[in-house]
């Protein structure tokens, strides 16, 4: 009877794909080693081979790691039964909510593909495809005169187009967070620019009314 992995083994497994997604993001595939991936991780490099066999191990795992938790979103929303736009605009929220906690494998995903075996990369492409085959969808639903015209698949790409790579300019400490792009993208994509809703303007700070005490002390940063 096999041995059941313990949950440490699991999360440990996890962690060392968080790393390497991070070093490949940074310095892309060819330029890792599995040196430096041990080292992320506080591994010795024997321990890290307990875990992945080689680099290339954890090159599969990453990006078909990502297509796999997307295709999970997927299904999920499609079982809660919404109508067609609230369908897209749902499917819109889960993608970007996961590419806020997974921006370097998703990197990984869009920049060291090429890198994959042939038999690896078409799976994790047909994966793919089955993603944009669900926006398209749920799209030809909302549209269906859009199916006449051949042009369900070409808005799809443009809307893949806005979020796929919204990691190579979003800043996470920036103004703007994933949750808040989300229902602009998808207010974008229905409406255009008009239908973009701007969030409330914040309170204006009050005036200071008398100046400080000469005994107070100023805080800086």
């Amino acid at each position: 009877m096999a041995r059941k992995r313990s949950p440490a083994y699991d999360d440990q497994r996890e962690m060392i794909l968080t790393r390497a997604a991070e070093l490949f993001a940074r310095h892309g595939y060819p330029g890792t080693s599995m040196n430096q991936v041990a080292e992320a991780c506080g591994l010795s490099k024997p321990t890290l081979y307990h875990y992945y066999r080689d680099k290339y191990t954890l090159l599969v795992n990453i990006a078909e790691g990502h297509v796999a938790r997307l295709e999970a979103q997927v299904l999920d929303v499609t079982q809660a039964a919404l109508p067609p736009e609230a369908r897209v605009r749902e499917l819109i929220r889960r993608f970007v909510a996961e590419y806020a906690d997974a921006q370097h494998a998703h990197r990984v995903l869009t920049e060291d593909v090429r890198f994959l075996e042939e038999t690896d990369r078409q799976r994790i492409l047909n994966c793919e495809r089955r993603l944009v085959q669900a926006f398209a969808g749920a799209l030809a639903e909302f549209r269906p005169e859009l199916g006449a015209e051949r042009l369900t698949k070409p808005l799809t790409m443009l809307l893949f187009g806005m979020i796929n790579w919204m990691f190579t300019w979003l800043r996470p400490d920036g103004e703007l967070d994933y949750d808040r792009m989300a229902p602009l993208v998808a207010d974008l994509f229905f409406g255009g620019v008009p239908a973009v809703q701007t969030a409330p303007a914040a309170p204006a700070a009050a005036a200071p009314s008398a100046a400080p005490p000469p005994n107070d002390t100023a805080h800086g940063d």
